[in-house]
């Protein structure tokens, strides 16, 4: 149960059910594909995309050590892609970086899904069991 959230607890524990909020598809061969939570979902030209799909395309790149995938507004206030990404030590971030790591995610995944925005930091915002923590990538 959720302490003082009663309306929460009743949607996500449904008698011997529980309502994780999780995001599976199947695949070709008939495997289930972990996509993300629900709520980091994000709708890309009416379209979802999981950040967890993204990431794993961005750390199979061997410049990078680890990358988080938020949304983020554009000009017209759509929601688009935005990479966080820490370097694999000996690795410099620059503009040329972003643009290959951008390309590298188009090459592999639908071209909408690449991430519009490459920030480079030291770290990622993480939990005490080392989730990371999203909602401070979100918050800027």
């Amino acid at each position: 149960m959720y302490w003082n959230d009663r309306a929460r607890s009743r949607t996500t524990f449904l008698g011997e059910w529980t309502r994780t909020g999780d995001k599976y598809r199947i695949d070709p061969d008939g495997y289930y594909v972990h996509c993300g939570r629900s709520d980091d979902m994000l709708k890309v030209g009416g379209i979802y995309v999981s950040p967890t799909e993204v990431e794993g395309v961005l750390i199979s790149h061997p410049a990078v050590l680890e990358a988080a995938v938020v949304g983020r507004a554009d000009n017209e206030g759509l929601i688009k892609p935005q990479a966080f990404i820490v370097l694999n030590a000996g690795q410099t971030a620059s503009a040329a970086l972003a643009g290959e790591l951008q390309e590298w995610v188009k090459s592999r995944l639908a071209p909408y899904k690449y991430p519009r925005w490459v920030n480079f930091v030291s770290e990622l915002p993480k939990t005490a069991t080392g989730k990371i923590q999203r909602f401070k990538l979100r918050q800027g």
